[in-house]
This record gives structure tokens, sequence and C-alpha cells, in this order.
């Protein structure tokens, strides 16, 4: 919240000095109120980007904003295409993925403005959005940078952990997949909504936006666009209420809307629902401070809520979905690689060691985050009727759970070779274990990617990392501790391979067919 009241109080200054429009200190706080947490994943060079980004993205949702008003059909195309694209560029990479978050951002400013509220004259306000956004930049990187070393805030993991290891490309990727479907979802609530509801067509594609942004999978979309509707209808359902208090041009209202502000960010971490809620709640006090009168669009709004949700929930399902077996499967083979890096690395470059490890934790956490949302469709009930015809997919979530229990074992690892790195090098029955467990965890992964085993190629010499050469030491405390790990791992990694089966055996027919 600091960063939204530093910016919100910059836009009240330069609005008044300039003499610019009320939208302008509105796009300022949307723009605050979603900067304030992406750029806690910021390194030096992120910031750095957004100090170029955003003030582009500013500018041009601000022209975005009075062509839309101008030429609708045209504007509705811009929109479409600048938000399906900042979510194509993230097939580039993490760094990408930001930046494309950050486009994103004064494109949504653009819909949270009720139309028809401020006049279109001309383009008086785009370089002053550009200057508002570099100030929040600016302003957001002091605040972050202070919560973090004052320790209020996690520091972001470095990039070597958040890399996701190669994989086959798919055709298309899921970038593309995701580019599609938000387009797709965005484009219909445009027709839909402009249709039904001229005057109040920017509910549907809000709602749609909402309900398909982030969405990983089919599942992911179908929860979160549940409890991201729910909690959208009731927020607008509580500030319809309450926002009759106020009226028009309210300061009251103001502050109402800082404070819900200040409890969403709070909840967000328990539930977007909560998100949505408050964010939707927010919307309804910011058009009845416009002079919309609240109690009249109850109906409208409940209406155009329900129907981006549908749209948002039918494009993710119907336009190239991304299959949650798909996204389990790839998630657990990418902790696998991290187990696997683990396994093979000296163990005596304890930075290394540490890298690997962190890597293993993050794409763990990744993985859980992708079953949660299957988690909760697991615990919802079913009639008896219908419990025949449901087939959940076991691996998606005992996978999670497998490795999990790795977890304490990798962490005992870590420690031990941290401590007795020479040791632990050298006893032969340590480095038996770590080659037996790096070629299970690369059979599993395999059986996940359901590729063939190859040939089993003769062993050549021994490692230098793995068996160095002199005498051997005599056996470490940290021994025994060490193996008892590897066996715990070993465990979870045979659980892995009785879930996902074994991998396809290659015959010999199979190179000949290939190159025939």
């Amino acid at each position: 919240m600091a960063t939204v009241l530093g910016t919100y109080g910059w836009a009240l200054l330069v609005e008044h000095q300039a003499g610019l429009r009320v939208d302008s200190v509105v796009q300022a706080v949307v723009i605050a109120s979603a900067l304030g947490r992406v750029q806690r994943l910021f390194d030096r060079t992120d910031r750095l980007v957004a100090c170029v980004v955003l003030p582009c993205a500013a500018a041009g949702g601000t022209e975005l904003s009075t062509l839309i008003q101008e030429h609708p059909l045209a504007g509705d195309a811009a929109f479409v295409v600048g938000v399906a694209g900042a979510i194509w560029v993230r097939r580039f990479g993490a760094r990408a993925t930001r930046a494309g978050t950050l486009v994103v951002l004064p494109l949504i400013a653009v819909l949270v403005v009720p139309a028809g509220t401020v006049p279109a004259d001309g383009h008086e306000d785009t370089a002053w959005a550009a200057v508002t956004a570099l100030a929040a930049v600016v302003w957001g990187t002091v605040v972050t940078w202070t919560a973090q070393h004052a320790g209020l805030v996690k520091r972001p993991p470095p990039a070597g952990v958040t890399t996701a290891p190669r994989s086959p490309r798919r055709r298309p990727g899921v970038s593309t997949r995701m580019a599609l479907q938000m387009a797709a979802a965005l484009a219909a609530a445009f027709a839909i909504g402009r249709n039904l509801w001229p005057d109040h067509w920017a509910w549907v594609v809000l709602t749609a936006f909402l309900v398909c942004s982030g969405a990983r999978s089919r599942g992911d979309v179908l929860v979160k666009g549940a409890w991201r509707t729910l909690g959208a209808a009731a927020g607008t359902v509580v500030a319809t209420a309450v926002s009759g208090e106020f009226g028009p041009r309210s300061d009251t209202a103001v502050v109402v809307i800082f404070v819900v502000l200040a409890v969403a960010t709070w909840l967000r971490e328990l539930s977007y629902a909560y998100w949505a809620a408050c964010v939707t709640a927010v919307l309804s006090l910011l058009y009845d401070w416009f002079g919309q009168s609240p109690g009249d669009l109850l109906h409208t709004r409940l209406a155009g809520i329900a129907v981006g949700a549908v749209l948002g929930v039918a494009a993710s399902w119907l336009v190239l979905p991304i299959r949650t077996e798909a996204v389990v499967r790839a998630r657990t083979a990418a902790a696998l690689s991290g187990l696997g890096e683990l396994m093979e690395a000296d163990w005596r470059n304890g930075p290394a060691v540490r890298m690997a490890q962190a890597r293993f934790t993050y794409r763990v956490e990744q993985l859980a985050t992708v079953t949660a949302p299957m988690r909760i469709l697991a615990a919802v009930p079913v009639p008896r009727a219908l419990s025949a015809h449901r087939h959940p997919d076991h691996f998606t979530l005992r996978s999670v759970t497998a490795l999990r229990r790795c977890a304490d074992p990798v962490d005992e690892l870590t420690d031990a070779a941290g401590r007795a790195p020479d040791a632990l090098t050298a006893d032969p029955a340590v480095t038996r274990r770590r080659a037996q467990i790096a070629a299970h965890a690369l059979t599993v992964r395999r059986a996940i990617g359901r590729r063939p085993t190859p040939p089993t190629a003769p062993e050549g010499p021994p490692q230098d990392h793995l068996t160095p050469p002199g005498p051997t030491p005599p056996p470490d405390r940290s021994v025994p501790t060490t193996l008892t790990a590897l066996e715990a791992i070993d465990t979870q990694l045979a659980v892995l391979g009785a879930l996902f089966g074994p991998p396809p055996v290659l015959t010999p027919e199979a190179p000949a067919a290939a190159t025939g």
C-alpha cells in the first residue's frame, strides 16, 4: 500500500498542476496497486526494464482509452491484441513474462473508468501518464528495497533458481495457447458486452480477463474461475449496498476505496476470491463516485460478471486447451530434474549444491500451485450416480505429495554436504547411492515424458568429483545421516515410478523404422 499511496499523492499533484483529467489518477492507482506486488520478484535488470516498459505502456494505455471512445471497433481490437501479445511474449522466459505483466497493467486501467464519464479531449495526458508511471516504478523500487532489507518482504529467488529446464516444445507452445485463449475470451466479451450493455460492457470484459488470466490448465481455470466469479459477485453486492451512502465525488468513498485495497492486498495470499471481491467492490465504489446509481446497476453488473466468467472458462476449455495432466507431468519432471542436478553436483562446490537444492524446492512449490485447484475439485462432493463417471488422475495429487516428502531429506543432504563435503564425496557407499538415485530420477522422468530408455552404454571411467583419487578417509559421522536421507528420497522415487509406470522400451525395430 505504500507504493499505492505514494503514487496516488504524485498523481494528485500532477493532476492539479497540469490540469489533467481524473482518469489519470485512476490509472496511476491501478498501476501502483499491482506494481507493488509484481516488483517483489524484480532484480536490477527487471527494474531497469520496468523504467522503460511501464511508461511506454502507460502512454499507450492513455491513447487506447481515447481510441476506444472515438473508434470502438479499432480500440477493442487494439486492446485484445495488446493483452494477448503481452501473454505471448512469455515464451521468451521469466524476464519477458514480467515485462508482459507490466504492459497489461495500464490496459486494465482502461476498463476501470466508466465509459463516457471522462471526455476524450486530445493527447495532452499521454506524456504525463508516462511520467507518472516512471514515478511509480521509482517509488515502488524504493519501497520494495527498504522492505526487503528490513526483512518485511522476502527477497526474490535468483534467476538461476527460477529458470525452467529445457523440454521438448509443444506445437503450439503454452504461452501461445494462453494468448489465443485470452484473445478469444476478450473478443467475445467485447462483442457480447457492447451489444447487451452498451454503456457497461467493461464488466464483461474485465471479468473475462480475470477468469482467463494466469489459467495454467483446464482444471485451474475452472476452479479459479468459480472462485473469482463468486468473489466478484459478492464484492459487487456488498459495495452496492454500501456505496449509496456516499454519493458522487465523496471524499469518504475515496478513503473507503483505499481501505478496501489494503484489505485486498492482505487477503490475496489466502485466496484469489477475496482479491476479486475487493477489486469489484472498489470498482462499484468508484462508479458510484463518478455518479452512476449503484442500485439500478446491480443486476446489470451481476449479469455482466456471469457472462464474462462463462466466456473466460469456455475459451480456456475450447481454444487449444491445456490439459491438467500435461502440466502436472511437466512440473513433476522439472522438479526431478532439479533433484538429479543435486545428485550429480560436486558436493565440494557449496554454491552449486545450494543452487540445486533451491531449484528443487522452487519447482516443487510450482507443482503444488498447479495441483492446488485439483485438491479443491477432489474435495467437492459428487452424487453417487455421477461418481462412477469421475476418473481422477491419481498422480495429479500424489506426485506433489511424494516430492514434498523429499524436501526434508534434500535439506539434510544440503546441510551434510556443507559440513563434510570431502568425506561424503570420498565415501564409496554415498557415491554409489547418489549415482543410483540420479539414474532412478532419470528413469521416472522418461516415464513421465513417455520417452523410451536408450540402450545401456558401457560404463566409462568414474567422474573426478564423484570418486577422487587417493586413499579413502575414515567414515564420517555425516555418512549414516546422508545414506538415510538418500534412502528416503529413493523411496519416494519408487512411489513416483509406480504412479507414472515404467518408460517405454526401445526395441531394435524402432530405430530402423525411424530411419527408414
